[in-house]
C-alpha cells in the first residue's frame, strides 16, 4: 500500500480552545497526525509563558481564528465550530468553559456525537480541582516526583515532561482518540477528564506492582532503575561530559565491564555488599576518557551504553539523523512527529499558526459563518 501525506487521522476535526502546556501539545499531537485542528485564540493570549508565535511550536499543523468568548458573537463562532467537530480541547480550570457559554453541554447540545477533553492538573473534581497547580506538583502528590534524584540529595526536577507531557497531554490523546472510535461507533459523544495527577500516577503502576512484591523500596537511589545499581545511572568524563549505563541484563554487563577495560577487576554483579566499590571503580574508569572517546569505545555493542547528549546535540545523533527524527521546518530543527505509520505518516505540514491569521481560510472550509473582526493579539 503506498504511503499518504494525510496522516491517520485525515478528516477528523478538533476545535481547541487555546491554553498553555498539556492542552496545545496534545492537540498539536493530534494535528501531527492529520486531523485538522482549529485553534481558537483570545485577544491578549492565554497567558503563561510570552515566546514568539512564531517558535510555538506546540501550534504547528494548527491553523488560528482569534475569538473574544466573552462575548455572545465569540461563543457563537466557537458552537458554530463545535457542531461541525469531531473533538474539542480545553484546559480551562473546571467551570470557566461553562462560564464562557461553551461547556460540555452547550457543545454536546449543539453536536451530540462530540467527544468533549478536558486537560487539567487536579482534574474536575476533588479538594484541588479548583486551586492552580503546576507540573511539579501534580508529579509531586502522585509519588512520582519523589522516585527521581540520589539518595543524599533533593528529588530530581525532570522538566515538566513527566507530568505536563508524559502524565497529562498524551493520556488526554489516548482518551480523547477512544471516546472518538465509541462515538463512531455508538453515535454518542462524551467528556474525557484528563488530570495530570491521574496520568502520572497511572504511569508507576509497574513500580506499585515492584513495591508489593517486595522488589522496589519506597526511597530514591535504592533500586535497580532509580540510579541505586551501579550498572544503570550516568558518569562524568574526562571533558566534564557524561554517558548514560543501563547495562542491567548479565549479558549485556558482562560486555559492559570488558569494554570500559574492567573485567578483571570488578566485583560480581550480585555482590550487592560490594555495589559501593564497583560504582567508584566504574566512576573511575570513565574519567580517563572524554565523552567522544566513550562514545567511540561502545559504539555498535549491546552494553547498552550512550552518550548524554544536550538538546542542540541530539538531532546530529547519527541513529536519530538516519532516522530523521528531527526535522528541520520553517527554519527551526524540531522532533518530527511520533509515532510512524506506514501507510499514514504524519508530517509537519505548516508552521506555528499565528493567532487569527486562518479566519477566512477556516470558515471556508469548515462552511461557517465568517467569524467576528477582533482586535490584534
Amino acid at each position: 500500500m503506498a504511503a499518504t501525506e494525510h496522516g491517520p487521522l485525515a478528516g477528523v476535526r478538533v476545535v481547541e480552545l487555546a491554553g498553555i502546556g498539556p492542552g496545545p501539545f496534545a492537540a498539536m499531537v493530534l494535528a501531527d497526525l492529520g486531523a485538522d485542528v482549529v485553534r481558537v485564540d483570545r485577544p491578549g493570549g492565554p497567558g503563561g509563558l510570552k515566546i514568539d508565535p512564531a517558535y510555538d511550536l506546540a501550534n504547528r499543523n494548527k491553523r488560528s481564528v482569534l475569538l473574544d468568548l466573552k462575548t455572545e458573537p465569540g461563543q457563537a463562532a466557537v458552537l458554530d465550530l463545535v457542531e461541525r467537530a469531531d473533538i474539542l480541547v480545553e484546559g480551562l480550570r473546571p467551570g470557566v468553559a461553562e462560564r464562557l457559554g461553551v461547556g460540555p453541554d452547550a457543545c454536546l447540545a449543539r453536536n451530540p456525537r462530540l467527544v468533549y477533553g478536558r486537560m487539567t492538573g487536579w482534574g474536575q473534581h476533588g479538594p484541588l480541582a479548583d486551586t492552580a497547580g503546576h507540573d511539579i506538583a501534580y508529579i509531586a502528590v502522585t509519588g512520582a516526583l519523589g522516585m527521581i534524584g540520589a539518595p543524599d540529595g533533593p528529588p530530581a526536577v525532570p522538566a515538566n515532561l513527566l507530568g505536563d507531557y508524559a502524565g497529562g497531554a498524551l493520556y488526554l490523546v489516548i482518551g480523547v482518540l477512544a471516546a472518538l472510535q465509541h462515538a463512531r461507533t455508538s453515535g454518542d459523544g462524551q467528556v474525557v477528564d484528563a488530570a495530570i495527577v491521574d496520568g502520572t500516577a497511572h504511569l508507576t503502576a509497574v513500580i506499585h506492582g515492584m513495591m508489593a512484591a517486595g522488589g522496589w523500596q519506597d526511597r530514591r537511589g535504592a533500586n535497580l532503575l532509580d540510579g541505586g545499581s551501579p550498572f544503570y545511572g550516568t558518569y562524568e568524563t574526562a571533558d566534564g561530559g557524561y554517558m548514560a549505563v543501563g547495562a542491567l541484563e548479565p549479558k549485556f554487563y558482562a560486555e559492559f565491564i570488558e569494554l570500559l577495560g574492567i573485567a578483571e577487576e570488578a566485583p560480581g554483579r550480585r555482590e550487592f555488599d560490594r555495589w559501593g566499590e564497583l560504582r567508584a571503580l566504574i566512576a573511575a574508569r570513565f574519567k580517563q576518557r572524554t565523552r567522544e572517546e566513550w562514545t567511540a569505545v561502545f559504539a555498535s555493542s549491546d552494553a547498552c551504553v550512550a552518550p548524554v547528549l544536550s538538546l542542540r546535540e541530539a538531532p546530529g545523533h547519527p541513529h536519530l539523523a538516519a532516522r530523521a527524527t528531527f526535522v528541520d521546518h520553517g527554519g527551526i530543527t524540531q522532533p518530527a512527529p511520533a509515532p510512524r505509520f506506514s501507510a499514514t505518516p504524519g508530517s509537519v505540514r505548516r508552521p506555528p499558526a499565528r493567532p487569527g491569521a486562518d479566519a477566512a481560510e477556516v470558515a471556508r472550509d469548515w462552511g461557517v459563518p465568517s467569524f467576528p473582526q477582533e482586535g490584534p493579539p
